[in-house]
Order: structure tokens, then sequence, then C-alpha cells
């Protein structure tokens, strides 16, 4: 196992590695439990790996996670060392197909032991379910990701106070172009809150070694 896995970390992995609470285990590849820093004061949380996720063990590795670095990018975050990617289920709906209520229910208390490691400053929900889920944990109302998307929402999850912005999976904009200027105005927004509650503070936080892992680093670790 690797060592750059904190313990609490590595257990985490195992116990999705070896997930059969729900049906979708029956037919992934590899469950994809999440990367980034362990350090990060962002988590970026999606709906659920896809077909190159599935094969990889990685979110977000494919053209939505292409656009989705770039973004990033554009509002001065790196992908491996500020923020850690996540998302509501761990392993690939057939077909990508949406994720059934039961799945999410299953895979939730994983996200919440994310959530309660990290103690996140900023999550960053992409697309529908992403933000459905995370806004009903905080015990927030919600009706659907564009009349959400563009605005920051406070919320306690895990006793963690958060700043909450939805907006668009990065995959809407490959599917439809225009909603590309959409992120991007949403990815501005969040690159304002970004310099008010964490670089103001992050002096600290960027001699912090960064430590990046996946499920394959951990498998071959």
């Amino acid at each position: 196992m690797s060592s750059k896995f904190p313990d609490e970390w590595r257990k985490l992995y195992e116990e999705i590695l070896n997930c059969r609470k729900c049906r979708l285990h029956a037919n992934r590849k590899n469950p994809v439990p999440g990367e980034g820093s362990f350090n990060a004061d962002i988590l970026i949380i999606g709906e659920a790996p896809g077909r190159r996720e599935d094969e990889e063990g990685r979110p977000f590795v494919g053209a939505a996670g292409k656009l989705l670095t770039e973004l990033l990018n554009s509002i001065g975050l790196s992908r491996e060392r500020d923020v850690y990617i996540t998302n509501v289920v761990k392993c690939r709906p057939p077909g990508n197909r949406d994720p059934k209520d039961d799945e999410v229910q299953a895979c939730t208390p994983y996200l919440l032991r994310q959530i309660a490691m990290l103690k996140p400053k900023i999550i960053i929900t992409l697309g529908n379910h992403a933000g459905k889920r995370v806004f009903s944990l905080a015990g927030l109302s919600w009706d659907s990701v564009m009349r959400r998307r563009g605005k920051a929402y406070e919320g306690v999850i895990e006793g963690i106070k958060l700043t909450m912005i939805p907006t668009l999976h990065p995959a809407s904009a490959l599917y439809n172009p225009r909603l590309r200027s959409v992120l991007e105005r949403d990815f501005k927004l969040i690159g304002k809150y970004v310099d008010t509650l964490i670089k103001g503070i992050s002096k600290e936080a960027e001699r912090k070694t960064p430590k990046r892992g996946s499920l394959l680093d951990f498998i071959k670790g």
C-alpha cells in the first residue's frame, strides 16, 4: 500500500474497493473513490463515474475531465494540489444512466466520510444529482441546477460550515457548447470565493506537501 495515503484514507479506499452495498458493483471494472490533495480546502463532487473513469479507477479522466481541468486552471487552481475530486456514487451506472435513489443512499456514507476527513471550506457540485445530494445533506431545498447555479450558499455538513457553489456538469458543455460560457461565468464566481475564503489565509496551506492519490496508485502502492 502506498505511503502517500494517510491511514484514514487508506481504510476508506479499501472499503470502497470491496463494496457490495448496491447493484452497481456487479458490472464495474473499478470503483472510483476520488483523487486529489488530502489537504484540499476545495471539494468537487460530480454525479458518477463514466466509461473511462470505470476503466482507470480515477474521476473525470475523459473529455469532461479535461474541460474541468481547464476551468480550474483558468482561476489559478491546480487539480493535483488544490482540490479533491469525487462523485456522489463511486461505481459506474450501466450505460451511464442516472444513479438511482437507493444507490445514492448506499454510497452517501462514503461521501460524508470524505467531507469529514477533508473539512473543506468550499464544495463545488457538478450537475443536478450532485447538487441535490449535497443540498439535502446540508438541509437545504433543491429544485434544479439551472435555478441554483450562479450563487453561493452557506450550510453545515458533518458539523463543518461550508460554502457550496453549484454549477453544471462539464459534460453538459460538450453536448451543448453554448453552455460553456455559463460554466466559465460560474468558475469566475468560484474564483472570487477562493480568493476570499482560501487564498487570503492560504500561505500556510501552500507550504503543505501536495498529496495526490488515485485508486490505481493505492493498489499499486
